[in-house]
This record gives structure tokens, C-alpha cells and sequence, in this order.
């Protein structure tokens, strides 16, 4: 009988086309099923609480896959990293409840954007932290974030050519905050469109030096694209916490 086993994943994006499978470039979640197929002996799909982008890193990415391997659930983490790049780890690993699902079990998802904001880049953050030399206040990031607050539709703040369902989405806490020499947005919320909150991060830093300050008013009264402004990269962007009924990343990985 098959088991389901969920996992927590830490990945560096850097190297990476992001995490699902790609026909062109290395996704993380071709690399994990195959060192799955190596363990159990046939085919595991992951499913993942939700696609990051190529660049964009996780600290706690969920993950599922069904298998009827004698392998103990608890021990896959360990079993996986012994093969796995170091620049992906699985952190955790269990066997789920029954029914469980990693993407459409998720009640909030966080995600942390960092910048480094000085007049120069520093090597050690440049693959993690968006380098922004022009002057932030931090006062009016907080007030552009406190605007994207509630239930509104996120149209304006998707890719274009992508059409979900539903562009609704509640967002229960946006803050911006200092930590260890950075400027770091902090977001959580029911879901996230694709490509989302660079979207939103671009808006805020633009508002940040008193520029474009009715673009995030206009862009969700209106739905259009262009009153959001650029899409900031995907290198300080960051999977950080994952929250399902009963099943929380943050009592396992700090955010």
C-alpha cells in the first residue's frame, strides 16, 4: 500500500530554472525525483505547495510524493541528501495525513524580498539580496506596503500572458523591515499569483523614493499592469513559510 510522504525543502535558486521541471535548463524538482527514483526504485512526482520562479530561492518549500518503498518516511530526508547538490536539501521529511496535499492544502504562504540598499553591492548577499543604490525610505515602504493589505484583485500585479482561475487574493500581513543590513519585505498570504510580489516589491520601491506614489492605488483600483511598475529580480525573493491545518514550517525551519 502506498504511503504519502511530505518533505521540507531548502534550495539556493541561483543555479536553478526554478523548481518545476523545465524542457530546457535544471528545475529542482527534476533533480529530487531523481535521486527518488534512485531510492525507491520507480517514478515519484512531487507536488509542491507552489512553483518559484528561476532565481528564487526556499527556505521551507513543501513537497509530497506517493510510494510504497520500506524506506521509513522520517528517514528520506536523510536518504535524499546523500545524493542531492548541496545547494538543495530536504530538511524534514514525514509521512503525511491522509488526503494531505502540498499546494492545495495550504492555508498562507510567506515570502521575504530582500535589498541592500548602499551605494555599493556586497558579495556576500549578491545572489540573495537585490542591490537598490538609490535612497529608500523606510517609512513610505511600509506605507506603500500597508496598501496591498485585505482582499483585492492582484490583476495588475501578475506576468502578463498568465490567466489563473481567479486574480483574488487576501494578504494577512505586508511589512517592511531592517535585519542585519538589509531592508526585507515580509508578506503573507492566501496565495500569490506568478511573479506577484517582485511585482509588488518593484511598485513599493519606486514609492520608497517618493516616485510613482498613485501606482499601487491605481493598479488595484484598475487592474492595469503598467500602473504597478517594473518587476523587481528574483534573487531576493524567498520561499520562508509554509501554513497548512495542523502542519506548520515554521515550527520545524525559523523563518
Amino acid at each position: 500500500m502506498k504511503r504519502r510522504v511530505r518533505m521540507i525543502i531548502q534550495y539556493d535558486g541561483t543555479n536553478y530554472e526554478g523548481w518545476q521541471r523545465q524542457l530546457t535548463g535544471m528545475g529542482i524538482q527534476q533533480i529530487m525525483e531523481e535521486e527518488l527514483f534512485k531510492l525507491t526504485g520507480h517514478e515519484c512526482v512531487l507536488n509542491a505547495s507552489g512553483r518559484t520562479d528561476s532565481g528564487v530561492h526556499a527556505l521551507a518549500q513543501v513537497a509530497h510524493f506517493d510510494t510504497d518503498c520500506r524506506i521509513p518516511a522520517e528517514k528520506f530526508a536523510f536518504a535524499l541528501n546523500t545524493g542531492l547538490p548541496r545547494d538543495i536539501r530536504a530538511v524534514y521529511s514525514d509521512e503525511a495525513p491522509q488526503g494531505f496535499h502540498a499546494r492545495f492544502d495550504v492555508k498562507r504562504k510567506h515570502y521575504r524580498y530582500a535589498v541592500k540598499n548602499t551605494r555599493h553591492d556586497c558579495p556576500f548577499t549578491r545572489n540573495y539580496a537585490l542591490h537598490y543604490h538609490w535612497k529608500l525610505d523606510m517609512a513610505k515602504l511600509n506605507e506603500a506596503a500597508a496598501m496591498f493589505v485585505g482582499e483585492h484583485d492582484f490583476k495588475a500585479f501578475m506576468a502578463v500572458g498568465v490567466k489563473p482561475k481567479s486574480t483574488v487574493r487576501t494578504i494577512y500581513s505586508s511589512e517592511w523591515k531592517e535585519e542585519n543590513g538589509l531592508l526585507v519585505f515580509n508578506v503573507a498570504g492566501s496565495g500569490f499569483l506568478y511573479n506577484m510580489v517582485r511585482i509588488m516589491v518593484g511598485a513599493m520601491l519606486q514609492y520608497g523614493q517618493n516616485r510613482n506614489t498613485d501606482g499601487i492605488r491605481l493598479a488595484l483600483e484598475t487592474g492595469k499592469r503598467d500602473y504597478a511598475g517594473p518587476t523587481a529580480p528574483a534573487h531576493g525573493l524567498t520561499l520562508a513559510r509554509v501554513q497548512y491545518d495542523g502542519f506548520d514550517t515554521a515550527d520545524i525551519v525559523k523563518p
